[in-house]
């Protein structure tokens, strides 16, 4: 675990450094766009997911933000496979790219279907073990337990939107099925009782871009 804020960062940011160094060995296209890494806002960070990326206005450079609030949670063996979501090869390279198109309308080139966007992530987190990120064992294994998360939201979105499952009910699951913390439990699933569907576009979208690459 880091013990300052800006320890946290710079890990995050050093991440960045060595996946970009292996952009070119995987993607014939690399956004022109740079991107940053930031703190998540004080003041929605209590509340706030682990990280986000945030593209900003067309032609901003991307941010890749870190939630820095209540370190203890902030696990550091998780931070590759954030980092390869949320920046390169995941979102950031996704959505500069996307603006870059020139034979599309400016609604088209900012639109996010998230069955392809946050399988994309997904995707970007397992394509991290081709691109040699994961260096240790733990953080292999943090990769793994964000495996485990994903699968398990399956289960409590359809539990909770379909089944009529109680968030008491959401939340044991989770703390039974996952390496999340209390902390981290609790804003997942509070996120899915309020946007339905949306953890189950992750794992549907990673599937299909696994199975168009096989």
């Amino acid at each position: 675990y880091a013990t300052t804020p800006e320890q946290l960062l710079r890990e995050a940011a050093w991440i960045t450094r060595e996946i970009d160094a292996e952009m070119p060995n995987f993607f014939g296209r690399i956004p022109r766009a740079p991107y940053t890494v930031r703190p998540v806002p004080a003041e929605i960070a209590p509340n706030y997911t682990t990280g986000r990326y945030n593209g900003g206005p067309m032609g901003a450079a991307g941010e890749y933000w870190v939630n820095t609030y209540q370190l203890n949670v902030r696990p550091l063996y998780v931070l590759p496979a954030l980092t390869a979501h949320e920046a390169a090869p995941g979102h950031h390279t996704q959505i500069a790219l996307a603006r870059e198109l020139t034979d599309l309308p400016r609604f088209r080139r900012s639109f996010y279907p998230h069955a392809f966007g946050e399988g994309w992530g997904l995707y970007a987190e397992r394509l991290g073990e081709e691109m040699g990120i994961y260096q240790t064992p733990y953080e292999r294994f943090g990769r793994l337990t964000y495996e485990m998360w994903r699968a398990c939201r399956l289960v409590v979105d359809t539990g909770m939107h379909s089944m009529g499952w109680s968030r008491q009910r959401a939340l044991d699951y989770l703390s039974s099925n996952t390496a999340l913390s209390t902390h981290e439990i609790r804003t997942e699933v509070d996120r899915y009782i309020a946007w339905p569907g949306q953890a189950l576009a992750y794992k549907m979208g990673e599937l299909r871009i696994v199975t168009l690459r096989a």
